[in-house]
């Protein structure tokens, strides 16, 4: 795997797992510390945010190619799944989605979508609980509108009416249980 080096073209949609999806801009060369040192220069729209990031460090940063349709399949599965609601302490409970998003694992943020997802009959989110669900969100959001060429908010449309769909269904099991 570490012999075959990932390479990027300019306008290619990429993901960085801090940051999502961004685009690359411009290859670049540069010379630090005496050092030539070539450079894939990324673009995010959303946070008006420029990166460089050495060729040589893009794989083992986790940068990555947009996920495959199979992976976006399965990501958009997950969100009609059954939520799991863990019972530990908030804090780690946030510290495990903040990771699970910081991974850039397509499934794994799909999973703290749908796991933090309210329905609007359902009780409100705590303020940290509704920033970490739309940070979830919109990562998937972004790669689901870049993948299949729409624009965020129709791509944030797409998922959350999958979420209500589901939550119609789990919510309604729990008012028939015994």
């Amino acid at each position: 795997m570490a012999a075959k080096a990932l390479s990027f073209d300019v306008g290619d949609y990429v993901v960085y797992p801090k940051h999502g999806v961004g685009r690359v801009i411009e290859l670049q060369s540069t010379d630090i510390a005496g050092m030539q040192l070539e450079l894939y220069v990324l673009r995010f729209e959303k946070e008006r945010m420029t990166l460089r990031v050495p060729t040589n460090k893009a794989e083992s940063v986790g940068m990555r190619k947009l996920s495959s349709d199979k992976t976006m399949q399965e990501a958009l599965a997950t969100l009609k799944g059954k939520p799991k609601v863990k019972r530990t302490m908030w804090s780690r409970r946030a510290q495990e989605y903040e990771a699970k998003i910081n991974s850039g694992d397509l499934v794994s943020i799909a999973e703290v979508t749908r796991d933090l997802f309210r329905a609007d009959d359902q009780p409100e989110q705590s303020y940290s609980e509704r920033q970490i669900f739309e940070a979830a969100s919109s990562r998937l959001a972004r790669e689901l509108a870049a993948m299949e060429q729409m624009d965020e908010p129709k791509a944030l449309e797409k998922i959350l009416e999958i979420l209500n769909k589901a939550a119609a269904i789990y919510n309604k099991d729990k008012a028939v249980e015994k």
